[in-house]
């Protein structure tokens, strides 16, 4: 994959990866909190790590990597500057720089589970889809409750063509956050952009499958749809397979399955 290809990954609209990352801004005080003594001041070097989280917050990446670069010098075992600057590399879509540093804070906090699942997102980018799951499954194991870790992962077993491992992930996933797929970012990781997962049809029916194993018809229906936009062709087997028996019934899945397909595109006259 090359950088014009990558940049278009890390851009597109996501529907399922999230590059984890905590910015500690200041909250405005609420009409309880004026009675209550007010926060220390910040030091200088809060002050200037600050600085650099709203300069990556603006999209500044360079400058907020050469700030926080300002900042290792003093700390080069500080994980969280690592993971801060690797996000920056990941968002150049210089992704070999942005694996070296997670890989740095890894070994720095071998438990800092947002960096093992920055650096899984590197390897499904690199379409390294086996190494990717290995290094979710340990940010799940340092922090089984994060939607996020198993939604990738699930994206990861998907590309390696290992479908029911990619079924029990997403419905892990939604089972932790109904909306886990509809995030842009967060502190609870990246989440993958559906953008990036080849075979678009056969994902967008898995993602149906797995909403209807948990009986959602409506996001069912949804998948549906999509995946008939895209070509998938096996539409009489939907209504006997028996992951969708709970919302075969519902009048959006019934609308779904009346999708038409694609319309061939027009070959030129010579």
């Amino acid at each position: 994959m090359n950088a014009f290809q990558v940049k278009r990954v890390f851009c597109l609209r996501p529907v399922l990866l999230l590059l984890a990352m905590t910015l500690s801004f200041p909250l405005s005080a609420t009409p309880q909190e004026t009675s209550q003594e007010p926060p220390s001041p910040r030091t200088p070097r809060e002050i200037a790590e600050l600085r650099a989280d709203i300069m990556m917050a603006r999209k500044l990446y360079s400058d907020a990597i050469e700030a926080y670069e300002v900042l290792l010098k003093k700390e080069p075992k500080n994980a969280e500057l690592l993971n801060k600057i690797g996000v920056g590399y990941s968002n150049l879509t210089k992704l070999d720089k942005a694996k070296k540093y997670y890989e740095r804070a890894i070994k720095a906090n071998p438990k800092y589970a947002s960096a093992l699942n920055n650096l899984g997102t590197v390897h499904f980018y690199q379409k390294k889809f086996r190494r990717a799951i290995k290094v979710y499954e340990r940010a799940i194991a340092v922090n089984p409750n994060s939607a996020t870790f198993h939604g990738n992962a699930g994206h990861a077993w998907f590309a390696d063509k290992k479908y029911p491992q990619a079924i029990t992930a997403w419905v892990r996933a939604l089972e932790l956050d109904p909306q886990v797929f509809e995030h842009r970012g967060g502190a609870g990781g990246t989440i993958l952009q559906t953008s990036s997962v080849e075979q678009r049809s056969i994902f967008y029916f898995y993602m149906a499958k797995t909403y209807a194993s948990l009986n959602n018809a409506e996001r069912c229906a949804h998948f549906l749809k999509r995946a008939i936009d895209e070509g998938y062709k096996k539409i009489a087997e939907i209504e006997k397979d028996p992951a969708f028996a709970s919302v075969i019934n519902d009048p959006l899945v019934k609308e779904a399955l009346q999708t038409p397909p694609p319309t061939p595109l027009a070959r030129p006259t010579t």
